[in-house]
């Protein structure tokens, strides 16, 4: 995967997640995803072990103790004998934990030299050296690049020096620092003093001299406040400030806000959020209170618009941030405004409910705009609405232009338009009356990430694009030009000898085929080429039809040279919550299971991203079952299809999407031989009963809240934890979980583990196993190398439990 400035991922959002507040905020990326109940006769059970022999460690199986412990709701009871494991300074627990890494361990030993061979394979591949193209911003070129040999990137930038002319030449020879590189932040080093790393926020002030960012360096996600004078490389003394959440520069470059969390990252003091304001002068001690939040169902975010001159929490005037704060509009659940400034206009994404003579039938957002001084109106302009078939999802701004992500038909596109723009607010309008320039993209299976397009006066839109079959392609379209050149491509070493490099202009019918016209311009474009290794491996997109005639999103890819029909062992990806999109970006790792014939599929469940808002509503709360129903859909059709060999299926979830493959094996345990539950989130029943943790009040919007009795009935039909089925086979299962993670209890995955091995038969139970970083949190190391070893050892697991031969 390509690192990138503008290529960091808000990592909440592919887990049990806090609210989004803003769409996308300005930052520095690193990018190294009533319904009735499950029917007990859906699945045939078997008083024989189904489960093929494999090797089990002699070693005993732990055995947590059983402590009595009830809970009642709703006229219902119920035993929950591992409750005990919510105190994780339990001795016992901990003990427990130590026995079980200590069983994976041995269960793993036959899978070492596996291991190491799928190592060397995906390292082969990396090249030694991995830096992003550089990216202006102000008088400065930012970039990142992970040394040879390290696991983590490190942030740098270099003053331009672009100016023509021999007077030029000369200065720069003379004035070597303009070229000197300039080291602001080290990932390694942070690693090396601490054993973990992971940075939050990143923010450049204004007058480029500071960083302020956000570190946990143990794993727990409690973030404290870093700010670093570029000027002397030195880090600003200050009293502690720890659970920060987000950051914004005030224009005088001297005032920094940023909001706050509790240590369980709960709204603080479990009654409010808080934005406060430090000042950088000498002295200084005691920060401003700024805003606070006293409903605890909310968590406060905050940015900067793109030209620096408002912080957005409510609106705050970023040249006077102690000056008060102006509400957008009164909150109503459920509406959103995402806003941006240009020259005295707030641009609005909203899906506030319309006018009363306007007829629009989309319920997603919608792009307004309104005066600064006007921004409390109740009069604002309108500029367009999507279509029938078209999903507004995000938007940028710069002096001269207005981007837009759209969703058309399940086709992504971008388009720019023109600012500043004379709208006629008498009429409805269309996003073709905008005279938009629709980027060209290579396909309609494409991922597009934009990069961090930092700097408000530039002509230049970076993306970074990818596919399962491209590697990661960054791409600069000059929007006022309305051209586009490919600025750099990831490099895979050892790449199959066909593969083949394709012509962008090849792609540009693809928007003609979604009745979108080419710009005139983009036919005379000198045609980019990217490697593209759709000849050696095969990405299908197909529809599977769900229990309730929906259609179903799936994406397939496999290597036709090596797949065999219904003899090929496979993979089924799902996430279904937060409405996320399932990440299908170019993976090198995939290489080793494809080549060796694996099929590995996407299912692009209800409750995850869709085309439009729908597909996510349709998919939790209430209607969450649907994404388990649309999950084994997917499944049967793969083995149905004849693309993967019967018995041989395994699933894999990570953190919140665990939640569907964990019911999904409740519901259908011989449909899947094997699965991989990442910090899985399993045990959603009791934790929502519980509002002292983390996020569970945060997540009444996404699940149900089990306190009123409809919602209760419907979690507990699907409950992974609650639902084990006693008596019979079950899959084998590798899950893994951290101590430290603040979003989803270690214990959830313990419990979870322990009761399959009270209720599944003595075969089956053997072969599901538990490891613990018991140093790390919810997202991992996420170190470069790291990551190979971690995958390594998950396909090693797939490869034993479904005895795949791997030669």
């Amino acid at each position: 995967m390509v690192l990138g400035l503008g290529n960091y991922i808000d990592m909440h959002l592919l887990s049990r997640s806090v609210s989004n507040t803003s769409l996308r905020a300005h930052s520095f990326w690193l990018s190294f995803a009533l319904i009735p109940s499950i029917s007990a006769s859906s699945s045939s059970f078997s008083s024989k072990c189904r489960a093929e022999p494999i090797s089990v460690p002699s070693q005993p199986r732990p055995v947590p103790k059983r402590v009595p412990f009830t809970l009642s709701l709703h006229g219902h009871s119920w035993q929950d004998p591992y409750h005990w494991m919510r105190n994780t300074n339990d001795p016992d627990f901990l003990n427990y934990l130590n026995q079980e890494n200590s069983y994976a361990q041995a269960f793993m030993a036959d899978t070492g030299s596996l291991q190491r061979t799928l190592v060397a394979e995906m390292k082969n591949r990396m090249p030694s050296k991995v830096s992003t193209p550089v990216e202006c911003f102000g008088p400065w070129l930012y970039y990142e690049y992970i040394p040879e040999g390290k696991e983590y990137p490190v942030l740098c930038r270099r003053l331009q020096t672009n100016k023509p002319g021999w007077a030029e030449k000369i200065l720069s020879y003379v004035k070597a620092e303009f070229r000197r590189e300039e080291i602001l932040l080290d990932w390694n080093e942070v690693a090396e003093k601490h054993g973990y790393v992971h940075v939050g926020q990143c923010r450049i002030s204004p007058d480029h001299n500071f960083l302020a960012y956000t570190l946990d360096a143990t794993g727990s996600e409690q973030f404290m406040l870093q700010i670093k004078d570029l000027r002397n490389g030195c880090i600003i003394p200050m009293a502690p400030v720890n659970g920060v959440v987000s950051l914004a520069w005030a224009q005088d470059c001297k005032t920094l806000l940023y909001t706050i969390a509790d240590e369980n990252q709960r709204p603080y003091r479990h009654i409010s959020s808080l934005v406060l304001c430090t000042k950088l002068e000498p002295g200084n001690t005691d920060d401003t209170l700024v805003f606070m939040e006293n409903d605890p169902s909310y968590c406060v975010d905050l940015t900067s618009t793109k030209d620096g001159k408002f912080i957005t929490v409510y609106v705050v005037d970023a040249t006077e941030p102690l000056n008060g704060l102006q509400r957008v509009h009164e909150r109503v659940s459920g509406v959103q405004y995402f806003l941006e400034h240009h020259f005295g206009f707030f641009y609005i994404l909203t899906n506030a409910p319309m006018k009363e003579n306007i007829k629009c039938s989309h319920e997603g957002l919608y792009l307004a705009r309104c005066r600064v001084g006007d921004i409390q109106s109740t009069t604002w302009q309108n500029i367009f609405y999507p279509g029938e078939d078209t999903c507004i999802q995000d938007m940028d701004i710069f002096n001269g232009h207005l981007v837009l992500f759209l969703n058309k038909d399940g086709f992504p596109m971008i388009c720019s338009i023109d600012l500043p723009i004379n709208v006629d607010c008498k009429h409805q309008m269309l996003i073709e009356d905008l005279n938009p320039w629709f980027f060209p993209i290579p396909s309609n299976s494409c991922s597009i990430e934009p990069g961090s397009n930092l700097d408000f006066m530039s002509s230049v839109y970076r993306v970074v694009l990818s596919s399962p079959v491209i590697p990661d392609v960054i791409v600069d379209y000059d929007m006022a030009r309305r051209t586009f050149s490919i600025v750099q491509q990831e490099e895979v070493l050892g790449a199959p000898s066909n593969a083949r490099s394709r012509s962008s202009g090849y792609e540009l019918d693809t928007l003609q085929e979604h009745g979108i016209e080419k710009d005139a311009k983009d036919k005379n474009v000198e045609l980019e080429r990217w490697k593209d290794f759709s000849s050696t491996y095969c990405c299908e997109r197909k529809e599977v039809i769900s229990h309730d005639g929906i259609r179903v999103p799936l994406t397939i890819l496999y290597s036709p040279k090596a797949w065999k029909s219904s003899q090929s062992p496979g993979i089924l990806h799902g996430y279904g919550a937060y409405g996320e999109v399932l990440d299908k970006s170019w993976r090198v790792d995939r290489l080793s299971l494809l080549d060796r014939g694996w099929v590995i599929a996407f299912a692009d469940v209800r409750g995850g991203g869709g085309d439009d808002p729908s597909w996510h509503k349709t998919g939790n709360g209430l209607l969450k079952q649907n994404s388990i129903h649309d999950f084994v859909s997917c499944g049967k059709y793969l083995i149905d299809e004849g693309y993967v060999q019967r018995d041989q299926l395994s699933a894999i979830g990570v953190s919140a999407g665990c939640l569907l493959i964990g019911a999904a094996l409740n519901m259908y345990p011989n449909l899947f031989h094997a699965a991989i539950l990442k910090v899985p989130f399993l045990d959603i029943l009791n934790s929502l009963l519980d509002p002292s943790l983390p996020l569970t009040m945060l997540d009444y919007e996404e699940f149900g809240n089990p306190g009123i009795k409809s919602e209760f009935e419907c979690i507990s039909s699907y409950c992974p934890y609650k639902n084990i089925r006693p008596r019979g086979c079950h899959p084998s299962v590798l899950v893994t979980a951290s101590f430290n993670d603040s979003r989803v209890g270690v214990w959830e995955a313990a419990k979870w583990v322990a009761k399959v091995r009270d209720s599944a038969c003595s075969s089956c139970s053997r072969s599901v196993i538990l490891t613990t970083n018991m140093s790390g949190g919810h997202f991992g190391e996420g170190g470069r190398y790291i990551q190979c070893e971690e995958l390594a050892y998950d396909y090693a697991f797939l490869v034993k439990a479904m005895g795949v031969d791997m030669n």
